[in-house]
């Protein structure tokens, strides 16, 4: 048998089964001349690797976070790299908290429509994992969760005043009034609808 060329006989290990997650990458991401050492070593035994692909696939998995999922395929890409062409990545020297205060403002400016990682690394002219690793020592967060973060606020106001969670979503940049639910609940602890009600309530109440 086999899968998407994947060639196995289908037994599983051990009487509870299993669960088959692949992630296919095209040249866009690793080139063609990586191939043959990626089959003269197919088993790479590397945590942080695997770690880093779960978490691709659990981003993946949600509708709407794709520059979350964007930066989290970056640091694979960079992993496999070190594997197949000892590339050891870069640290941040003194220009991080240039190139970071630069994506910042990229990203305030962006709030609504959003940038991929992609387009902010070519705009600034440094590499997309670069960028990321400039921001999280200078504000002690990834871009995405900034970006998301940003959203939340100007979702809160806009529900304060009585706007509807799913005209909320659409206005701020989520992708949908789930996705809203989902990130806001997660930063608020209570789920937009609610939070309205409430805070509108607090409000009638006032003296």
């Amino acid at each position: 048998m086999s899968s998407v060329g994947v060639p196995h006989d289908g037994r599983t290990v051990t009487a509870s089964g299993f669960r088959k997650r692949n992630l296919y990458l095209d040249d866009s991401v690793l080139p063609q001349s990586w191939a043959g050492r990626a089959a003269d070593t197919p088993v790479v035994n590397d945590g942080l690797l695997r770690h880093r692909i779960h978490q691709l696939h659990a981003t993946l998995a949600r509708a709407g976070d794709g520059f979350e999922a964007e930066s989290r395929l970056s640091f694979i890409r960079e992993r496999l790299h070190s594997h197949l062409d000892a590339l050891q990545p870069r640290t941040p020297g003194h220009e991080a908290n240039r190139l970071a205060t630069e994506l910042r403002e990229l990203l305030d400016s962006r709030i609504h429509a959003g940038i991929s990682l992609r387009e902010a690394a070519a705009i600034l002219h440094a590499h997309p994992t670069h960028l990321i690793r400039c921001f999280q020592q200078t504000y002690g967060l990834p871009p995405h969760s900034y970006l998301t973060g940003k959203r939340i606020d100007q979702a809160r106001r806009l529900l304060l005043d009585g706007h509807r969670p799913a005209e909320v979503a659409a206005t701020v940049g989520f992708h949908d009034q789930a996705h809203l639910n989902r990130h806001f609940s997660r930063h608020v602890g209570t789920t937009p609808g609610r939070y309205k009600r409430t805070r509108s309530g607090s409000a009638a109440t006032s003296p």
